[in-house]
C-alpha cells in the first residue's frame, strides 16, 4: 500500500490554489467550483481540495510537506509574501519544521526530517 492523495476542506478554492501554488504545488485538475488537485514536487504523492460550505470545527487537520531544503524553502516563501506561525526549528522528535495555516485554517507543517523520518532512534 502507498499513500497517494490527502484532500482538504475550502471555502474558497480560488484563493486555495493560489496559496498551494505559491507554497510550490502543480495544479493538475481545476474542476471549480468543487475540486481541485495537485502534484507535490518530488515524487508521486497528489494533494486535493474539495469545496465544503462550513469547515470543520475543532483541531481540523494537519497536511505535512517534506522540504530537503526547508530553510531555503521558507525564505522563498516568505518573499512571496505566505506568513508562517512558526519559522523553521528542530523539534525533539529530530524532525525541523516550519509551520502555518492555508486560507481555510488547515495546518500545514513544512519540515525535514531526513533519516528520521521511517528510521528514528525509537523505532520498533
Amino acid at each position: 500500500m502507498n499513500l497517494n492523495q490527502i484532500t482538504v476542506p475550502s471555502i474558497d478554492l480560488n484563493k486555495s490554489i493560489l496559496f498551494y501554488e505559491t507554497l510550490g504545488l502543480k495544479l493538475i485538475v481545476k474542476a471549480l467550483p468543487y475540486y481541485a488537485r495537485f502534484k507535490c514536487p518530488d515524487g508521486n504523492a497528489t494533494f486535493s481540495i474539495h469545496q465544503v460550505e462550513k469547515l470543520p470545527e475543532g483541531i481540523g487537520v494537519s497536511v505535512y510537506f517534506e522540504c530537503e531544503n526547508l530553510d531555503n524553502h521558507v525564505d522563498s516563501l516568505l518573499e512571496k509574501g505566505i506568513c508562517f506561525d512558526e519559522l523553521p526549528n528542530d523539534k525533539s522528535w529530530l524532525w525541523r519544521e516550519a509551520r502555518l495555516n492555508d486560507v481555510d485554517g488547515n495546518q500545514i507543517i513544512l519540515y525535514y526530517a531526513g533519516v528520521n523520518r521511517l528510521n528514528p532512534p525509537w523505532k520498533i
